[in-house]
């Protein structure tokens, strides 16, 4: 920092100095104490250098009484599950007090490889708001699925130079640490001085301990109190999730207290733009927390200072001399009321997001199948031991099932290969979904990404997956031959280039058509999306097939 700026602060501070921004009759929640503290917020350019004092500035905001807060972290997402580009999301949560997100670009990852992950990185460079990146650590999750690239740990290496470059993201493969895979020990190893991302759901005892032993320090897939009981109890920080399908916070609460918080962060991990709008993005989660009994202290103390601390960000969490000036003003505690944002220095207000050049999109034609038939998706006569995955409602591990034990029918479900590697497609069942008559479809289909469709007759799931061909990725609903509604996403078949309000408007009929084809699941899309996962317990389909998880690992289940 040149001197110059160091002494502008410095005078700004001590008052001799008008501050570029003063805020006045506040409430400042001071993250330190844990107390609410009256006096001005000094500001000059984006770094606080005063509080519990009087100040001038040359531009001064009446608070009016209002609580003045540290802005909030999101310590683990997807950006490409909010289905826009970084410079559209940053307008759709920054609003909400998201002042900072830590993602892991590990969906364009696993369809570009390095491009993917390179097309963040420089995007964070164009935003108002801070986009830290954790560099994708398992491409491909697992061997058990084709992607469309590989990240080795001289591929990520080169990466970490960069100044939005923060660790290793959520290491998957936890059957492959726990194996001792060599090239997930690599990658464990060339990233040992910085933070390491964890993913275990269901992780306990001591195979739990031999995980964290690698050196792996966050968890966000507690979906058990009990589980996230344990992993607190052995150093690491549990991150509690409030996505679009996987919903924790409230199962979780009782776990963060005014001792606990320092452990304790929120994440959103995968949300969409209709629950940002309707319900929040990391507001919503300390809502949730509240709401179910966490003290509101703890609650905001885990959303800013408890997640600065658990990353390393040094510079934020509190509204303090010295730190970021990233703030919300609430109008309610307990409702996370947010009324007005500041970031870095500068009011939210639509003029904050004019005229900056963010960088142009990767990813486009990144599918690369011929069309398919009708007869190409059928999965042949199930027996009464055959495997159907059993979707539960709001989450992602899913059950393993038998045909023969089922009251109704389930779905067919296809997972066909499009990165143009093999053809390969996974014929199976699914059950959860209701008596849906037609076909949903999408070309997200964690964390490969290939296509992925569900109905009840073959022809419906050619239609459809034959449509997401011709949109070059997206999701479509089809029922009777004809699409009911659709969203194209033609950056890598993750992301819309159009606005946060057209994804937006354009998810709600595809809800909507999905509900009147019979499913009875709020998010069928998104669950859709989650079923080829194979490290997410219990069966998957990939487009090599049904994907069994159990106490000694990942396997492929025969035929």
């Amino acid at each position: 920092m040149p001197q110059g700026a160091l002494a502008r602060r410095i005078d700004q501070g001590t008052g001799r100095a008008a501050a570029d921004l003063v805020i006045r009759n506040a409430r400042l929640l001071n993250t330190a104490t844990g107390t609410l503290d009256r006096g001005d917020i000094a500001i000059c350019g984006d770094v606080v250098v005063g509080t519990h004092d009087t100040y001038r500035g040359r531009r001064e905001i009446d608070a009016a009484g209002r609580i003045v807060a540290p802005g909030f972290i999101d310590t683990h997402l997807h950006i490409e599950s909010s289905l826009v580009l970084p410079g559209e999301f940053e307008q759709g949560v920054l609003p909400r007090g998201t002042t900072t997100a830590i993602c892991d670009p590990h969906e364009i990852a696993n369809v570009l490889g390095v491009p993917g992950i390179r097309y963040f990185l420089e995007a964070s460079t164009s935003l108002a708001m801070t986009l830290r990146v954790n560099l994708s650590s398992c491409v491909p999750a697992t061997e058990l699925e084709t992607s469309g690239a590989r990240l080795e740990a001289d591929d990520l290496l080169p990466l970490r130079a960069h100044p939005a470059a923060l660790g290793l993201a959520e290491v998957m493969n936890f059957p492959g640490v726990l194996a001792n895979d060599p090239a997930l020990l690599a990658k464990l190893q060339a990233f040992a001085d910085v933070h390491i991302d964890g993913h275990a759901p269901l992780l306990h005892g001591p195979a739990l301990n031999g995980y964290l032993a690698a050196g792996i320090r966050t968890d966000h897939e507690c979906t058990e109190f009990d589980e996230a009981r344990e992993k607190l109890a052995k150093g690491m920080v549990v991150l509690m999730r409030e996505g679009s399908i996987a919903k924790n916070v409230a199962t979780l609460a009782p776990l963060l207290t005014d001792l606990t918080w320092p452990r304790i962060a929120f994440c959103t991990d995968d949300r969409n733009p209709l629950e940002i709008v309707e319900e929040g993005h990391v507001d919503a989660a300390i809502r949730i927390a509240i709401a179910a009994g966490v003290p509101p202290m703890a609650a905001y103390r885990a959303a800013s200072l408890g997640a600065a601390m658990a990353f390393g960000l040094r510079d934020r969490g509190l509204v303090a001399p010295g730190y970021r000036a990233d703030l919300v003003l609430l109008d309610d505690l307990g409702e996370v009321a947010v009324a007005e944002v500041i970031c870095g220095g500068r009011l939210v207000e639509p003029e904050l997001f004019t005229g900056r050049q963010h960088p142009t999109a990767v990813g486009y034609g990144s599918v690369r199948r011929a069309t398919v038939s009708a007869e190409e998706l059928a999965p042949g006569v199930p027996r009464g031991d055959t495997p159907v995955i059993g979707a539960r409602p709001l989450a992602l591990i899913t059950d393993h099932l038998a045909w023969g034990a089922l009251d109704q029918p389930p779905l067919k479900l296809a997972v066909l290969e499009r990165h143009g590697r093999n053809g390969n497609i996974g014929r199976g069942w699914v059950a959860g979904f209701g008596p849906l008559r037609g076909a949903i479809a999408s070309s997200i289909g964690h964390d490969s990404h290939n296509l992925i469709v569900a109905g009840d007759a073959e022809g419906d799931m050619a239609v459809a997956v034959n449509h997401l061909i011709g949109l070059q990725g997206g999701v479509v609903v089809v029922q009777d031959g004809r699409v009911l509604a659709d969203l194209p996403l033609p950056v890598a078949g993750l992301m819309s280039d159009r606005s946060f309000s057209f994804v937006e408007a354009r998810l709600r009929p595809l809800r909507t058509a999905a509900a009147a084809c019979g499913c009875i699941l709020g998010e069928p899309l998104l669950q859709l999306a989650f079923l080829p996962l194979p490290v997410i317990p219990h069966l998957k389909l990939t487009d090599r097939g049904y994907v069994a998880a159990g106490p000694d690992g990942l396997r492929l289940l025969p035929g």
